[in-house]
């Protein structure tokens, strides 16, 4: 194993009147909502230079749409195998860096017209004495549409069902304040040999004071650098952080042992203006596999 860069080593039921079915979905992140409510842009920013700033809501179908906007909490976290989720909390909170309690949305609830937009405001009123560095909060969009009234089933005369499909996203909200940098360390690689694919795990630790915005690179070569594959992963780093990316072996008579490149970089992001950017360090690190 070679490393090409110096960095620190690892430290019920239905048939009651009136009764709801709601479907929730949750994405992570998105920009639509598929009961038909768009909002812009993906990420807010908000900063002790400029404690205000806004999200646009915009209702492309043709029904009325009811709109509600609240603050949760929930950062990207991973298992053993690099899976990862984001648990979204609206209550309990103890991440010394939520914003969730201090950033307050206006307006919370808007009914939108078809073909309509409307704007949403963000003001933070941060605790004195605040270090610095980035705080996080998650905007919770909750989208309904009007209700449909379902005709009762044979046999239960009188009875009729509600149905109130509910969708639900959340985008992120950032709000920094003071000297900020961007700093990732990879701690750990692996890459193990399974049949037709190669498999890699990555561990990374935030050593900023921001979240680490960047993107994983792999690539996957032979003995003789011929590429086999490739694969490219939007990171989103804020404390620690595994990943799995999968590698198939392709080519014609691929010739072992085979080679992992791995290259992270803030570059290659399209979803976060270049403004709103910190840059921080790059990675390279290569690996053979066993």
């Amino acid at each position: 194993m070679k490393n090409s860069t110096n960095f620190p080593r690892k430290p019920a039921g239905a048939g009651w009147r009136g009764i709801a079915i709601v479907a929730f979905l949750l994405l992570f992140p998105i920009n639509e909502l598929l009961a038909g409510v768009l909002v812009a842009p993906t990420v807010v920013f908000l900063s002790d230079k400029n404690r205000t700033g806004r999200m646009i809501v915009r209702n492309p179908g043709n029904d009325p749409k009811e709109v509600e906007i609240r603050m949760g909490f929930g950062l990207p976290m991973s298992d053993s195998l690099g899976n990862v989720r984001v648990n979204l909390q609206d209550s309990a909170v103890t991440d010394p860096h939520s914003a969730m309690e201090w950033i307050k949305p206006f307006p919370r609830k808007l009914v939108l017209s078809p073909g309509s937009s409307q704007t949403v405001r963000f003001v933070a009123n941060p605790p004195k004495n605040l270090p610095d560095g980035e705080y996080w909060a998650r905007i919770v969009v909750k989208s309904q549409e009007s209700q449909v009234e379902v005709p009762p089933a044979e046999g239960e005369e009188g009875i009729s069902t509600n149905l109130n499909m509910i969708m639900q996203t959340a985008i992120s909200l950032k709000y920094r304040k003071g000297n900020l940098f961007s700093k990732l360390e990879l701690t750990e690689a692996k890459a193990s040999l399974e049949e037709a694919r190669v498999n890699v795990l990555v561990d990374l630790i935030n050593r900023g004071n921001v979240s680490y915005i960047g993107v994983l690179n792999c690539r996957l070569t032979d003995a003789d650098n011929n590429e086999l594959s490739s694969q490219r992963i939007d990171l989103a780093v804020y404390y620690d952080l595994k990943r799995n990316v999968v590698l198939p072996i392709s080519g014609l008579r691929p010739k072992p042992p085979y080679n992992v490149e791995i290259f992270i970089t803030n570059d290659g992001r399209t979803d976060i203006e270049p403004k709103d950017r910190i840059r921080g360090n790059e990675i390279k690190y290569s690996l053979v596999v066993k």
